[in-house]
């Protein structure tokens, strides 16, 4: 990483990916959905509060129906790229649901990829879903490339280093293409963002990028949350896109997408049929409602595209449920 770039905050950052793996790991033992792959990369059995399981089902449920809206146009012939991947297992679970997709690519901080390809090296259950016969892959010390599988350290607010890494990666830009942001980009300062954003709106032919962060981040819960990431060494340097659902569509309108919406996760849990939410709601009490709603109130989901294809892409009001074992 260029020394340059470096931030006191990066490793409280990078800190995240353990907190989220963990919270995702406790949901999934519970019940909430199915991931045979997340204790490969975290062992920790710590069981979370039910305010955050449930969010985390909301989450993770939330982006899969995008993903899936996305594969229903393209089928396989697309590209994922996931920023900020972390210990993310969209991958395996994919090639369980049968797809097969052109070109599979993540990236996150050196620190982090090097962790997920020395687990990925090591387990064979892992490893056999990126091999393709007669096809090598290729290792080092932080990157990982298989025929259609690729996890890269890059700094994010480095966009030179950043248009190397997908070369090197061989994305091809005139194919549909769904970038997955979770929590990523409001670590990155506001001008840097803005570069990354531009670069990739200018760049892909076709294409649709979802953000998972914080939203209505002023007022005095916002403000708690804050202060709160704060104390952790983690500075939101992009928190200003984060103040409205209307602030994060004009931040991707700004960027040079063709168009934009979001949703607050009051919404998105809402757009979960109620077979499903009653499903997971009986798996354990929640005492805090009041918490979850306040919670689901401040973070959300923004989609912005690229082109017309992917327009009518939306978080639907109650849709066929998704077939990426969530349930």
């Amino acid at each position: 990483m260029d020394k340059k770039m470096f931030h006191p905050c990066d490793e409280s950052v990078q800190a995240t990916n353990d907190d989220a793996s963990e919270c995702k790991r406790s949901a999934i033992k519970l019940g909430y959905w199915k991931d045979d792959y997340i204790g490969h990369f975290i062992k920790s059995t710590e069981r979370k509060a039910p305010e955050i399981n449930r969010g985390y089902f909301a989450r993770v449920k939330g982006v899969e129906i995008l993903i899936e809206r996305f594969l229903q146009k393209t089928g396989d012939k697309c590209q994922i790229i996931n920023l900020g991947c972390g210990f993310d297992t969209l991958y395996w679970r994919l090639r369980d649901a049968g797809h097969m997709i052109n070109n599979f690519v993540e990236l996150d901080f050196p620190t982090v990829t090097s962790k997920k390809c020395y687990f990925i090296k090591r387990n064979k259950n892992l490893l056999s879903k990126i091999y393709v016969e007669d096809e090598d892959i290729r290792f080092n010390p932080t990157d990982l490339h298989a025929p259609n599988y690729h996890i890269m350290g890059v700094d994010l607010r480095n966009v030179d280093e950043v248009a190397n890494k997908l070369k090197q990666a061989e994305v091809d830009f005139t194919v549909p293409t769904i970038f997955i942001a979770e929590c990523v980009l409001v670590y990155i300062e506001a001008q840097n963002c803005t570069n990354l954003l531009k670069w990739f709106s200018s760049q892909f032919e076709t294409a649709v990028f979802v953000i998972y962060e914080q939203v209505n981040m002023n007022d005095r819960f916002g403000d708690v949350m804050l202060s709160n990431l704060r104390s952790r060494g983690c500075s939101l340097a992009g928190v200003e896109a984060c103040i409205t659902l209307d602030t994060q569509v004009k931040r991707l309108i700004n960027c040079g997408f063709s168009g934009a919406k979001a949703y607050d996760m009051v919404q998105v849990y809402e757009s979960i049929p109620i077979t499903e939410r009653n499903r997971i709601e009986r798996l354990e009490m929640l005492d805090e409602g009041e918490l979850l709603t306040q919670l689901f109130q401040h973070y959300c989901i923004a989609i912005g595209w690229v082109g017309d294809l992917f327009q009518d892409i939306e978080i639907p009001v109650e849709k066929q449920m998704s077939s990426l074992n969530i349930d």
